[in-house]
C-alpha cells in the first residue's frame, strides 16, 4: 500500500472551498502560473480524477481538464452517463510549469499536500489517476501505465485507506486512436466501484 509523503505546513490550503491561496512554494511556477488552478466538482464526489499539472488552457480558465483532452473525459462521461459536473476534477501540481514542462520533483512534493487534503476532505469512493505522472505520484513507485490502466491499488490518506484506478491520459487517445476503447474501459470500470457498496448509483436518472 502506498503511504502519504510526509506531511508539510498546508497554511495556503482554503479546507471551505478545497482549494489553495497564494501559495508560493515553488518560486519558477509563481512566475510562469497566471493563476492557481484549484479542482472543481461536488465536494462530496464519488469520483475524484486526478491530473498531471494546468495546461494554458486550464490556466487562462481556472479550471482543471479543458481544451481537447478535457473533451476527451467529457466525452467518456458521457458514454457512462456521467456529467463533468458529477465528478470532482484536480491535479496533482495546480500551478502551470511553463512550455508546458514536467513539473519537478521538488514541485509535485511541495504540492502533494493539497492534494491529499482534498483527497481527505471529499473522501471519494475511488480516485482515478488519469496518466502516468499521477498515477506514480499516488503510488509512490514507477507505472507502466498502457500495461496496468485498469487496476486498483490502495493507498493510505491522512489515514484512510484510498483505491486509486490506474488510467490513460486523454490525450493518449488523440496521439494513438487505438487506446479509446482501453480509456473507454477504464472509464467505465471507474463507475463500477464508485457508489454505495462498490456497486455504481452514478448517472441514475
Amino acid at each position: 500500500m502506498g503511504e502519504r509523503p510526509e506531511a508539510q505546513d498546508t497554511g495556503c490550503w482554503n479546507e471551505d472551498k478545497l482549494g489553495v491561496t497564494g501559495c508560493k512554494r515553488c518560486p519558477e511556477l509563481v512566475e510562469s502560473r497566471n493563476r492557481i488552478v484549484d479542482g472543481v466538482g461536488p465536494g462530496d464526489a464519488d469520483l475524484l480524477f486526478v491530473g498531471e499539472a494546468p495546461g494554458a488552457n486550464e490556466d487562462d480558465g481556472g479550471e482543471p481538464f479543458v481544451g481537447r483532452s478535457g473533451e476527451v473525459l467529457d466525452e467518456h462521461l458521457r458514454d457512462v452517463g456521467l456529467s463533468r459536473t458529477d465528478v470532482r476534477i484536480t491535479n496533482c501540481v495546480r500551478c502551470r510549469p511553463s512550455e508546458n514542462r514536467d513539473p519537478s520533483a521538488k514541485e509535485r512534493s511541495n504540492c502533494r499536500p493539497y492534494l491529499d487534503r482534498e483527497i481527505a476532505a471529499v473522501g471519494p469512493e475511488l480516485v482515478v489517476a488519469l496518466g502516468k505522472v499521477p498515477a506514480e505520484i499516488l503510488l509512490g513507485r514507477s507505472v507502466a501505465v498502457t500495461a496496468e490502466a485498469g487496476e486498483i491499488e490502495e493507498i493510505a490518506v491522512a489515514g484512510e485507506t484510498r483505491r486509486v484506478l490506474l488510467c490513460l491520459h486523454p490525450a493518449a487517445t488523440l496521439y494513438d486512436p487505438n487506446q479509446r476503447d482501453l480509456f473507454a474501459d477504464t472509464i467505465s470500470t471507474a463507475t463500477e466501484y464508485a457508489g454505495d457498496g462498490g456497486q455504481s448509483t452514478l448517472g441514475e436518472w
